[in-house]
């Protein structure tokens, strides 16, 4: 039996996602970082502008032209910082990369363990890749990496020469 779709739903289209053996996402880590690293500036700018922004607007009676120069600057600046975010998560999604939490520096990295979708957690603040948790677990699960490298589908060898 088929099921019907909701009148008025859009269908999303299927997204076939790369999975990472430990190897390429460790040799890619570099460059995560520094997308990782600008994600978290830009978060946190953005933030700040929009904090503000509220206290401009929060201000009794009407804003003298000081005031009015000092909004329109710190709208502007709010409205870069969010573009140059969704630039730099752009980035890292196009390398099939998920950021999880911007201001901790969280991503999470696919990879098949056990033929499941599980993820690689990358830590803004660790050195190397320590943890991991497949896709059905809550978010704040993390295993220990040495659990994920005793899967050769995790983690295939490369092939000899």
């Amino acid at each position: 039996m088929r099921r019907r779709r909701r009148s008025g739903a859009k269908q999303r289209p299927m997204r076939v996602i790369r999975l990472w053996t430990y190897s390429q996402a460790g040799k890619a880590l570099p460059y995560i970082r520094s997308i990782t690293t600008s994600l978290r500036q830009h978060w946190l700018d953005a933030r700040n502008r929009k904090s503000i922004l509220d206290r401009l607007d929060k201000r009794s009676g009407p804003l003298n032209r000081e005031a009015l120069l000092a909004r329109a600057e710190a709208e502007s600046a709010h409205s870069r910082a969010e573009e140059e975010f969704s630039q730099a998560l752009q980035e890292l999604m196009n390398m099939d990369v998920f950021l999880l939490d911007p201001v901790q520096g969280v991503a999470l990295i696919p990879f098949n363990k056990e033929n499941n979708l599980a993820w690689f957690v990358f830590d803004l603040f660790d050195n190397d890749l320590k943890t991991w948790r497949f896709h059905e677990d809550t978010l704040e699960t993390r295993r220990p990496i040495s659990e994920a490298l005793t899967d050769p589908l995790a983690n295939p060898s490369e092939p000899r020469a």
